[in-house]
């Protein structure tokens, strides 16, 4: 293991802290299990069409009313761009929020961030509330 990966092993820096290795498409916890969800960048890989999935899993461990935040690319349309692990993609503010409507959540606030060229991709936040 290289000294990048030996840093930031969670495992290994936080070894009272229990981790789950899984999918976010099928969550190993009960249904109404948590107050909120971070979801920061942790669907920039789940192809477009399967994405409802994962939303749906999120809003079945959320209580009633419970948060959801997701970190995420933007971009002019939902598209696919070769990233570090594997191919990932940006969404449009206003098409992930369909998808977030859709999935059962009402969404609160939408934030972007943009800086000049060549710094850091377009960035995107969405929180959004389980509906009761």
């Amino acid at each position: 293991m290289g000294r990048r990966a030996e840093r930031t092993h969670p495992r290994r820096n936080s070894p009272d802290i229990p981790f789950v290795v899984g999918t976010l498409d099928a969550l190993p916890d009960a249904p109404d299990s948590y107050a909120g969800v971070l979801a920061r960048y942790s669907l920039i890989h789940h192809e477009p069409r399967s994405i409802r999935r994962a939303l749906s899993e999120f809003a079945r461990v959320l209580r009633p009313g419970g948060a959801l935040l997701v970190g995420f690319f933007t971009g002019p349309e939902v598209e696919a761009f070769d990233h570090a692990i594997t191919t990932a993609y940006r969404w449009p503010p206003d098409a992930l929020g369909i998808e977030l409507r859709d999935a059962g959540f009402e969404v609160i606030e939408t934030h972007t961030r943009t800086g000049p060229h060549p710094g850091p991709r377009p960035h995107g936040a969405v929180l959004a509330r389980l509906r009761d």
